[in-house]
């Protein structure tokens, strides 16, 4: 911390935080979305809304066999899709797996790292009349403050910044 009471670790320590929380979602997403359609993809779901037009458009009573016959086949070929949509998130998930299982432990061991680096020390100090109520826990084991700063503690700070990126990421993504 600075002589002035200024300091980038609070910041600092938000940004990493941020980015512990963005990581796994990131991967989450990637999983789940795949990019772009394939040209089989394109292809089952252009021969689905081929079938169900076809299907559509016999509407007489002399017709109506050959349009249950039409729809039962554009079922069918929903179900492959499906299928085949299930398999491509099974390979996309098989990809990123390697990295899923490293994101805990590696948040967990910074969340560590930074309480016993800043466990004694505060990361910011805020005004008391903003957080009157709550300034003595903010200032839980980071050392005492001046009449009229807080000190915020580390463990307060992780608390917070891990909840607020939590919800940024939720509205992100």
């Amino acid at each position: 911390m600075d002589d002035d009471g200024s300091s980038l670790a609070a910041p600092t320590i938000f940004i990493l935080v941020a980015l512990l929380q963005f990581i796994p979602r990131y991967l989450e997403h990637q999983i789940k979305s795949g990019g772009a359609p394939s040209d089989e993809e394109k292809e089952l779901r252009a021969e689905i809304k081929q079938l169900l037009k076809e299907a559509s458009t016999l509407s007489q009573p002399s017709t109506f066999a050959q349009a249950a016959k039409l729809r039962r086949t554009a079922a069918a070929k929903e179900k492959e899709l499906i299928k085949w949509q299930e398999q491509q998130i099974l390979d996309r998930k098989s990809l990123y797996d390697p990295y899923m299982k490293y994101v805990t432990p590696v948040k967990a061991l910074t969340y560590l790292l930074l309480g016993v680096w800043f466990w004694k020390y505060p990361v910011g100090s805020i005004s008391k009349e903003l957080v009157q109520p709550f300034g003595r826990m903010l200032s839980w084991k980071s050392g005492g403050g001046s009449e009229d700063k807080v000190m915020i503690g580390i463990v307060p700070w992780l608390i917070l910044c891990s909840r607020v990126s939590k919800l940024i990421c939720r509205k992100v993504m």
